[in-house]
């Protein structure tokens, strides 16, 4: 059991990295299941008869569950029990991992994701919750370090893991494989996590939980409908509308009542607040750059799925190296100088990728990915630890669900408008000169589809054509994230807090995020 001072000082858990090892085994889980349906979707498609539009539900139903219910799954950790409810969120998780590997149809497969979403929303805010509980101000950023990184390492294990998968097995086992994970995930959190809560946050307010869902559901939606329904779609603009008063609903209702659920205060803190909006930033580039790289090294370099996820782990490498590196550097010089240098780096990495040509290797892409880990590495985890540094003890948990929550749409606004920016310039440039219309709008729609037209018609020159048109709008993508992480480092630069992230101190006094009282079970 952790206990508390009147001072606000802990003694540290003996056993709290063995804890940490629990915490990496929830997010591995999450983190390459974020990925491995993709590789999957083709197989699912054709043995499930699935259209594009069946495919995309299949893809968003677990995004859209996933980021609207963090904020008050955050809630229900810090009222009922963080290792509690993370464990009810590997259950579930597990559940409709069994249920998806069963489904024979693409309701029932869409219904499993959306379970699967459900949990995973009580797994991420939790599991970055419980980690100011357990770690000091010393040792926060080396765990938040290797809790982000084990959540990174997860993107490329995705394709690498399912791409084995699927040459091995029926595409159920891309569902089947998440539950001995999620098992030992509930098995790692029941035996090594100590239980933290704050008995006295809010109750959950049903009201606010409903709006929370159904407008970050609607704002979220939109992003992912936007880009191949067009910004100007009706459907579009009635989600964007909707979800613009759903959360003006929600933030009036929550400033009227004593303990609200969506706590604005923590809004004012600045050491939370920019911490949060750089954290943010970073997702938006590493998904941008994440959502453009896959189809690079499948349909122009000519790689499977195992190639391609094996091909992405030079960006893990360099992730390894931030996350090791960062606190003594912050230690040292500050999280504002760290978190700038890292956000540099990371703009270096992606205007050095949007220098790719079709004739470039993989040695090239290698480069610059490795680079792109140790500015993801260096500029998100000390914002990540500054941010939960920054959380008053009895709001870790729904402190961590809007942390999380922001990061998440943060991220899908990423591959929203890069998505869309790749989208257009491939169309834009594609030479379809000679097909008929049919083929030719089928070839425009992606670069794997204008390789399956190009071996139909046995036309080499529609292939150039599509590698050197997918180089081009992913080199314009990557420009947009290079121009991204310039602009907020130079923002950070001048805006973060400098103090090192050891200090854990907030402004105007804040009381610093240390253990909150925690229920004795049995540690």
């Amino acid at each position: 059991m952790v206990t508390v001072t009147p001072m606000g000082e802990t003694r540290p858990d003996p056993r709290r990295w063995w804890a940490l090892g629990a915490l990496v085994a929830s997010m591995l889980v999450l983190g390459f299941d974020t990925t491995i349906l993709n590789v999957a979707l083709p197989t699912m498609a054709e043995q499930l008869g699935a259209t594009t539009s069946a495919q995309q539900w299949m893809a968003d139903s677990y995004v859209i569950v996933f980021a609207s219910l963090m904020l008050p799954a955050g809630l229900l950790g810090d009222r009922f029990g963080r290792r509690r409810m993370l464990v009810t969120g590997l259950v579930i998780f597990l559940a409709g991992s069994a249920a998806g590997a069963l489904a024979d149809d693409v309701t029932q497969v869409v219904a499993a994701r959306t379970v699967m979403g459900v949990g995973a929303a009580l797994v991420m805010p939790l599991a970055m919750s419980v980690l100011p509980s357990l770690f000091g101000p010393g040792e926060r950023t080396r765990a938040v370090g290797v809790v982000s990184a084990a959540s990174a390492l997860g993107l490329p294990l995705g394709p690498l893991i399912g791409g084995w998968l699927l040459n091995h097995f029926w595409w159920g086992s891309v569902f089947l494989i998440n539950v001995p994970m999620a098992a030992i995930g509930v098995a790692a959190c029941v035996f090594l996590l100590p239980e933290t809560s704050d008995p006295a946050s809010p109750k959950v307010d049903a009201l606010s939980t409903v709006l929370t869902a159904t407008g970050l559901g609607a704002l979220v939606y939109a992003i992912i409908e936007a880009p191949d329904r067009g910004w100007g779609d009706p459907l579009v603009l009635v989600l964007f509308t909707l979800a613009v008063v759903l959360i003006g609903t929600l933030v009036v209702r929550e400033r009227r009542v004593e303990r609200p659920m969506l706590d604005m205060e923590l809004l004012t803190r600045r050491g939370f607040l920019l911490n949060a909006l750089a954290a943010t930033l970073v997702m938006f580039v590493l998904s941008g750059l994440m959502f453009v790289l896959p189809p690079y090294l499948q349909a122009v370099l000519g790689n499977d799925a195992f190639g391609t996820g094996l091909r992405m782990l030079p960006m893990m490498g360099g992730l390894m190296v931030a996350a090791r590196g960062a606190q003594p550097l912050v230690a040292r010089f500050g999280a504002r100088a760290v978190v700038s240098a890292g956000l540099v780096v990371l703009a270096f990495a992606a205007l050095l990728g949007s220098r790719t040509s079709v004739h470039d290797g993989y040695g090239f892409t290698a480069l610059w990915l490795s680079t792109a880990g140790l500015g993801f590495g260096f500029s998100v985890v000390p914002s990540m630890d500054g941010a939960l540094g920054a959380l008053p003890a009895d709001r870790a948990g729904s402190g961590s669900g809007l942390l999380m929550t922001q990061r998440q749409v943060g991220g899908a606004i990423g591959i929203a408008l890069l998505g869309s920016l790749l989208a257009g310039a491939f169309r834009d440039r594609l030479d379809t000169t000679g097909l008929p219309a049919p083929l030719g709008h089928t070839a425009g729609e992606s670069v794997v589809a204008a390789h399956l037209v190009a071996a139909r018609t046995g036309s080499a020159r529609l292939a150039d054509s599509a590698n050197a048109s997918y180089v081009h709008g992913m080199g314009l993508a990557l420009l947009v994230c290079g121009i991204a992480a310039l602009v907020t480092a130079l923002l950070a630069a001048a805006l973060l807090p400098d103090t090192p992230t050891a200090v854990s101190r907030t402004e105007g006094g804040d009381t610093p995020a240390v253990a909150p009282t925690t229920v004795d079970a049995g540690e």
